[in-house]
């Protein structure tokens, strides 16, 4: 006999499904009752937490994005860190990225929603560990912290994006140390 779950834990498998649902099916074929099966449950369990598949999509992109988000390296540099952390994601996230953007098309031109609003780097805690990472990198005296403007931190990473919806495919390090070297860290030191 299975155990019921409950709270965190059933919230956990619900969102769980519901990302593996549009990783496979994409938003066009996202559906509730597809969710309900995948995570073994009831349609009211689902329908209290999530009113539409449009909020359980959302949800369960947030919650992707926090589940995926890589350790905060702290090499002492913050070109290390930077390349650390990107090359992490230029490996193992690729998957997420491309579900992020090209699987969730239809649901942009639906919902007049845009990516920038479902990968809320406040909401996933990426806005802080950032700023963290910069705070850090200022402390030692590598950068100047006055030339850190939102669209400047998320730079490295707008452009590591583009290299993955570009290719669809994990970005070299020298892509990435282009990034880091010839375009990021010029602008804020």
């Amino acid at each position: 006999m299975t155990q019921r779950r409950r709270g965190a834990e059933l919230e956990k498998a619900l969102l769980d499904a519901a990302w593996d649902e549009l990783d496979d099916k994409g938003y066009a074929r996202f559906t509730m009752d597809a969710v309900v099966k995948r995570a073994g449950t009831s349609p009211p369990v689902l329908y209290r937490r999530w009113p539409d598949r449009d909020a359980l999509v959302r949800a369960a992109v947030v919650h992707a994005l926090k589940e995926s988000r890589p350790a905060l390296p702290d090499t002492g540099s913050l070109r290390e860190d930077l390349l650390v952390l990107m090359r992490e994601i230029a490996t193992s996230h690729v998957r997420l990225v491309t579900v992020m953007y090209a699987h969730l098309a239809s649901y942009y031109r639906e919902t007049g929603e845009n990516p920038t609003s479902l990968f809320d780097p406040v909401a996933t805690g990426r806005a802080a560990a950032l700023d963290a990472l910069y705070e850090r990198a200022a402390a030692r005296g590598e950068i100047t912290s006055e030339r850190l403007t939102e669209r400047v931190k998320t730079l490295p990473f707008v452009l590591l994006r583009h290299e993955i919806l570009s290719t669809f495919a994990p970005v070299p390090d020298h892509v990435l140390e282009e990034i880091v070297d010839t375009v990021f860290l010029p602008l804020v030191r």
